[in-house]
């Protein structure tokens, strides 16, 4: 297929649906991720779309939704929350942040689970009401209604209240030179204080994110303890990130 003719099938998914991910225009055009990436940021160039991280949406369309990014990658999201299912073994007490894969990864919690749970995300709750062996803790503080989460200094003073086992962290961005990076400030200090406050920092995040950086310096690598992806854990894309002496999942 032309570069122009891809150019014409990627607009009209677009104007059809006012977004469309990398994955999925890959698959429909019988082509490589990194081909439609490259053909996106020409057409983001020429003022056709907006990339976005994952895919790229409408010049007309507003910012993505919660549920728009909800929707985003859900093969991806089932096999991040199968792996970190896996880690909650033995945990009595767990932090997990906000993030769409978060969704899927309590989804997958098992019905008989039986801990304690502390969090700022406020979207897990209706999804937690049928888990009547997990304790629930959520912390207070500044509702964001476009990432659903509690944020502030309110929700720093009381996480640091807690101690846990594990910590489950949402990436917004990963980068292995740069480290961990966060596009909202005051989430990204949620996260460290979430850190700083557990036994163990399991970090948990599509391949989209990988090699992308942020505005606000979360942590180094070298700070967490294991990071869960879609990908298998040798797979040649997160060879970068083996030199830190961090599990990959």
């Amino acid at each position: 297929m032309l570069k122009e003719e891809r150019f014409d099938h990627i607009l009209k998914v677009i104007k059809a649906t006012n977004k469309a991910s990398f994955e999925e225009l890959a698959l429909s055009l019988n082509v490589s991720e990194d081909t439609v990436r490259r053909d996106i940021e020409v057409l983001a160039k020429s003022g056709l779309l907006v990339k976005v991280r994952g895919g790229a949406i409408s010049p007309s369309a507003s910012p993505l939704s919660f549920q728009d990014r909800a929707d985003m990658f859900p093969d991806a999201k089932k096999v991040i929350a199968l792996k970190a299912q896996q880690q909650l073994v033995g945990a009595k007490t767990v932090f997990i942040d906000g993030g769409t894969t978060m969704l899927a990864f309590v989804s997958s919690i098992p019905i008989d689970a039986n801990f304690r749970l502390i969090t700022n995300n406020i979207a897990l709750l209706p999804l937690l009401s049928v888990h009547h062996g997990i304790e629930v803790i959520v912390l207070g503080g500044n509702y964001n209604r476009s990432t659903q989460t509690n944020v502030g200094v309110q929700t720093c003073l009381e996480a640091q209240k807690y101690q846990a086992d594990v910590y489950f962290m949402g990436a917004c961005s990963i980068d292995s030179q740069i480290g961990i990076t966060a596009s909202i400030q005051d989430e990204g200090e949620v996260k460290k204080i979430l850190m700083a406050s557990a036994r163990k920092t399991i970090v948990l995040s599509n391949k989209e994110k990988l090699e992308t950086v942020d505005f606000f310096k979360v942590c180094e690598l070298s700070a967490i303890d294991a990071l869960i992806t879609d990908l298998p854990s040798n797979d040649p894309a997160l060879d970068n990130y083996r030199k830190f002496d961090i599990e990959i999942l």
